[in-house]
C-alpha cells in the first residue's frame, strides 16, 4: 500500500509517458500487465498506483520501492527491458525520476 510520509525512507520513483488518446489505453493495458505479472514481484517493490490525465495523453506511474538499488535492478533485467520497449512503442516518451518525500499537508 502506498504510503506517503516523510519519515518514508525507501525510494519513490514517479515515471511519466505521454502518448496520444488513441494509445493511451493500450499502454495502460501494458502497464498493468508488467505490474501485476512481473514489476510487483521483484525484490524491494513496495506500491505502485497509475494515474491518467483527463485527455488520455498521459499516464503517471507513482511507486516506491525499498532501496534505490532495487529499482535499478529491476529495470535491467531481461524480462523489464523487453516490456520498456513495448511502451517506446506505445507513447513518444518517457521517464522515470527518483524522489524523495518534501513535505506531505
Amino acid at each position: 500500500m502506498t504510503r506517503i510520509d516523510t519519515s518514508f525512507d525507501g525510494q519513490t520513483v514517479i515515471t511519466t509517458f505521454e502518448m496520444t488518446p488513441g494509445t493511451c489505453a493500450d499502454l495502460l493495458d501494458e502497464l498493468r500487465v508488467a505490474l501485476d505479472e512481473f514489476i510487483r514481484h521483484q525484490p524491494g517493490f513496495i506500491s505502485a498506483s497509475l494515474h491518467v490525465n483527463d485527455a488520455q495523453t498521459r499516464i503517471a506511474n507513482y511507486s516506491q520501492w525499498r532501496r534505490r538499488e532495487d529499482f535499478q535492478a529491476m529495470l535491467r533485467t531481461a524480462e523489464m527491458r523487453a516490456r520498456t520497449r513495448r511502451f517506446a512503442e506505445l507513447c513518444r516518451g518517457f521517464e522515470p525520476v527518483m524522489y524523495e518525500v518534501a513535505a506531505v499537508y
